[in-house]
């Protein structure tokens, strides 16, 4: 027996009737509201019920969009902080750079000034290494002999004399320094032209004066400066201040420690003469007397002994 299908037909039916008296119920609402205003308060007071019931559905949407907000801050901050690390980074080494180019220029302007000053002839060269071990004290140049270096020629810094060439090759040269033990240098005193020789002491910071007659008129403080004595080096470049004397062993001379003048330990520019015919002003000779019995030395007042003063070879020291 088929099915009976009346039920369903009233369903339809009474569907249809309900969204009809929905429409007119709509309609009719529109058409007051529209001529009378009255809908408007209504709404109003609903919206006023239902706005918690709104604001409470939509939390969970705001703290999911607050959260996300604030990870990518988060990330984003911490991406910036990483930039600006590196930055500063960079600027530090750029300003550590630069302290060290101002530095450069200064000490570079400081040779050139003092090349000036004395109308000096001079070459400019790197150093490019340093060996200041007690056995030996020398400076490794990067300019040889393609450069117009030849042996012999004397080395200074904006302060006095550093050394000498000993060896040139085509690209570098090595410099004896004034303090290596094998390296002697015929000195003067700047005040009254008193001759001595100043010894390397294996020691960048110290010379030696030997062999210094009791009636010498020396004193702690007084400056010293090449002689010119034997031609290795120009009279009058300065080459240390004495700091000390005292009786040698034999207690028939004196002996005494001389500070250099020269930065021997640092710097990375030399300069060389390219010419050791140098005119500097040079103090007076002292006065040619007798200066105790012969034997004291049996020297005149201010002239060391042939063997000490005159004969001294830049590299072959001859103590007493």
């Amino acid at each position: 027996m088929p099915p009976s299908t009346a039920p369903a037909r009233l369903g339809d039916a009474a569907g249809t009737l309900r969204l009809l008296a929905y429409l007119a119920a709509a309609l009719a609402l529109a058409v007051l509201d529209h001529r009378g205003g009255w809908m408007h308060t209504l709404r109003q007071q609903v919206g006023v019920v239902v706005e918690p019931v709104r604001a409470l559905a939509g939390l969970p949407g705001h703290l999911v969009d607050s959260t996300t907000d604030n990870v990518a801050t988060v990330a984003q901050l911490a991406h910036r902080n990483q930039e600006l690390r590196r930055e500063l980074l960079v600027s530090q080494a750029r300003i550590a750079r630069l302290s060290t180019v101002i530095s450069d220029n200064s000490r570079l302007r400081a040779l050139l000034d003092a090349a000036q000053r004395g109308g000096l002839d001079v070459q400019l060269a790197p150093i490019l290494d340093v060996d200041l071990d007690p056995t030996h004290q020398r400076l490794l140049l990067d300019a040889g002999s393609g450069d117009g270096v030849r042996e012999g020629q004397s080395v200074i810094d904006a302060r006095g004399l550093l050394g000498q060439v000993t060896k040139v090759g085509p690209l570098h040269s090595d410099v004896l320094l004034i303090t290596d033990p094998d390296h002697a240098v015929p000195v003067a005193v700047a005040r009254n032209g008193v001759r001595l020789v100043a010894y390397g002491t294996g020691r960048n910071d110290l010379l030696s004066l030997a062999s210094i007659p009791l009636s010498s008129d020396i004193k702690v403080g007084d400056v010293i400066v090449t002689s010119g004595l034997g031609g290795r080096f120009p009279p009058g470049f300065p080459v240390g201040r004495i700091v000390a004397l005292r009786p040698d062993e034999s207690r028939a001379f004196l002996e005494g420690d001389v500070r250099p003048a020269a930065q021997l330990d640092r710097g990375r520019e030399v300069l060389l003469l390219r010419s050791n015919r140098v005119t500097l002003p040079m103090p007076p000779p002292p006065p040619q007397t007798l200066a105790g019995t012969p034997g004291e030395a049996g020297t005149l007042r201010g002239v060391l002994p042939n063997a000490t003063a005159e004969g001294a070879s830049a590299t072959t020291p001859a103590r007493s």
